[in-house]
């Protein structure tokens, strides 16, 4: 029988990180967090041969892949000690793709999968916390919709303005937990309005809607034109990876961000990275909170007056750093990194090569070489001749004397025009995508 799917967590996987091409580059990752121990919520990977199954046999699944899940998705429920769909005590589950070649921003993400009218009262109890179970709720149905269903993210947008104007607030962490019951409703009655038939409240339906959307992201358009541009083979197939949910956005003890291993645009051998107290992964790239710096000279060097988490979260902080050495150590490279803080422990959810600058490249392919991590020849082998053509480019010269008209979030190249809704609905964009 063709193995489909492999577990990971619990200090165990089934996989390694030489699997990549089998489970995904997240997946293989995600089970090599596991084998070394680091922290890592329990889950699954369904394999990318199961996408390319998926697209060779008119978008079916192979017989034996429904048994599979559900004895995987068992093991979770074992695990972190809550039953998928249970209305007392829920499991909650996130939905990632994941490809054997980084395509950061490129497919699509559900989060708290699980939610419905009866489990989040469960989850409500549970946490002893009626706002952050019905937040949840509200972002699941937002995402479910605009992933799954394909529901246009500015309706919800437009839901959520709303309720703020009415509410007299101005961000969505003000709204409390009766606006979220009354946002919750209009995002059901504007689900059913766009698509005929109601929300899914079955999580079995929700959790084959997600999986099915993820394969199906496989071939969206931004993923096609992003695999031409980096030449990678539509034939490679995406992983799908289903994983036990940890909680951001529970309170002030908690929290979620990214982080490079080293400055990527730089290559300075120095912790760089953003993050947001009570907040989920998708509120740090969406552009509606500003971001805070982890370090205290991050936070310095640009200026900040807003709280690095080596203030407000010392000892999570000093957990993180531990892990930043370890994984730089062990993959031998700059990891770029996300994670979440749940109650005050620390999730890791996922690490892989960073992205970086041609300067940032170079240095830090010397650094390594320098201190015995990589040999002279890996370090040479590792720098693309042709972006070395960027290191000729005439540039402003740092030192220069300027005026500051304003400060702004490097996200990535690009423009934008038009209302201030408009502008801040790209600006999220680019930040995911960039």
């Amino acid at each position: 029988m063709t193995k489909w799917v492999y577990s990971f967590g619990g200090g165990g996987a089934e996989g390694r990180a030489d699997m990549r091409n089998l489970l995904g580059g997240k997946g293989a990752n995600l089970a090599e967090m596991s084998s070394l121990g680091l922290p890592v919520p329990p889950g699954f990977t369904i394999t990318t041969e199961v996408c390319t199954y998926f697209y060779a046999n008119n978008k079916t699944y192979p017989k034996d892949l429904t048994e599979l899940v559900t004895a995987a998705l068992r093991q979770v429920e074992e695990r972190v000690g809550a039953r998928f769909g249970d209305p007392a005590n829920p499991l909650l589950v996130s939905v990632r793709s994941g490809a054997r070649a980084s395509m950061p921003g490129m497919m699509d993400t559900v989060l708290n999968l699980g939610l419905n009218d009866k489990t989040v009262i469960g989850l409500a109890k549970k946490s002893g916390d009626e706002r952050f179970a019905y937040d949840s709720y509200r972002r699941f149905i937002q995402m479910y919709g605009q992933v799954v269903l394909g529901v246009e993210h500015h309706h919800f947008e437009d839901v959520i303005e709303s309720r703020k104007l009415e509410s007299g607030v101005t961000l969505d962490t003000q709204l409390k937990a009766q606006d979220w019951k009354d946002v919750i409703a209009d995002y059901k009655a504007l689900v059913e309005r766009e698509l005929g038939k109601p929300f899914p409240q079955d999580p079995q339906e929700q959790l084959w809607g997600a999986i099915g959307a993820v394969f199906g992201s496989w071939m969206n358009q931004r993923a096609i034109t992003y695999r031409r541009l980096h030449d990678i083979p539509a034939d490679w197939g995406t992983a799908v990876n289903v994983q036990a949910m940890v909680f951001g956005n529970m309170g002030d003890d908690c929290a979620t961000g990214v982080a490079f291993t080293r400055n990527p645009s730089t290559g300075a051998s120095e912790f760089y990275g953003e993050y947001l107290v009570n907040a989920q992964g998708e509120d740090v790239v969406a552009g509606i909170r500003t971001p805070q710096h982890l370090t205290i000279a991050g936070k310095k060097a640009n200026n900040s007056n807003l709280p690095a988490m080596e203030e407000v979260m010392p000892r999570v902080f000093s957990e993180l750093e531990t892990v930043r050495q370890k994984l730089e150590s062990h993959y031998r490279d700059m990891q770029d990194i996300e994670f979440t803080v749940q109650q005050g422990k620390l999730y890791m959810l996922q690490t892989r090569n960073g992205k970086r600058t041609a300067p940032a490249a170079l240095k830090i392919a010397v650094d390594m070489a320098n201190s015995g991590l990589i040999s002279r020849n890996e370090a040479i082998q590792r720098i693309e001749p042709l972006s070395l053509d960027q290191l000729l480019h005439p540039m402003l010269d740092p030192k220069a004397k300027k005026t500051v008209l304003a400060r702004g979030l490097p996200a990535s190249p690009g423009a934008a025009a038009g209302c201030g809704r408009l502008l801040r609905r790209r600006g999220r964009d680019a930040r995911a995508e960039g």
